[in-house]
């Protein structure tokens, strides 16, 4: 390969590795070339990157960045996926891909920030609800104090009123 050429993927690789929440390194051993292109496509449809580069570039684009730790699951050929939106919805996609297409493809591992993920940790973070289904949950424990606390505060109120309107219509009969 070309030296102008390599300095070129290991550009794209920093821009992908630094503009990415989520890395998946995943395992492509055992498939053909027309399984590893579906595969691609699959991720590409969920706006997921998925390359296929040498370890060594992948190497010189870590230390570029500073997450040279990507290495620890980074081992023999490697596909890797990134990840720019949604991290579950990346390894969900990754999840679905290997269970449906009945595919060699193995998770390796992942970078999730700055932490390495190992493959059950990546399939667990498969099994997340989605983003705003989290929101929501999140939202409604925030609320709960709340409500808690308008119903100590008007309960009170309640009463009064309850034995005012009693004490209304004892008058009145």
């Amino acid at each position: 390969m070309l030296r102008e050429r390599k300095t070129q993927i290991v550009a794209q690789l920093v821009d992908s590795l630094s503009r990415s929440r989520v890395v998946i390194a995943t395992s492509y051993q055992g498939l053909s070339a027309k399984e590893l292109a579906g595969f691609r496509w699959t991720l590409a449809d969920a706006a997921i990157e998925c390359r296929v580069v040498k370890n060594t570039l992948v190497r010189l684009a870590a230390q570029r960045v500073g997450i040279e730790r990507i290495m620890n699951i980074v081992d023999g050929p490697t596909a890797l996926a990134f990840g720019y939106d949604d991290a579950a919805h990346a390894a969900k996609t990754i999840s679905q891909c290997i269970r449906s297409g009945g595919s060699v493809v193995g998770i390796k591992g992942g970078l999730l920030g700055e932490r390495i993920l190992s493959p059950q940790e990546v399939m667990a973070l498969a099994s997340l609800p989605p983003r705003e289904m989290l929101l929501s949950q999140l939202a409604s424990q925030f609320q709960a104090p709340i409500r808690r606390l308008h119903n100590a505060l008007s309960f009170p109120l309640q009463g009064l009123r309850n034995v005012l309107e009693a004490r209304i219509q004892e008058l009145a009969e």
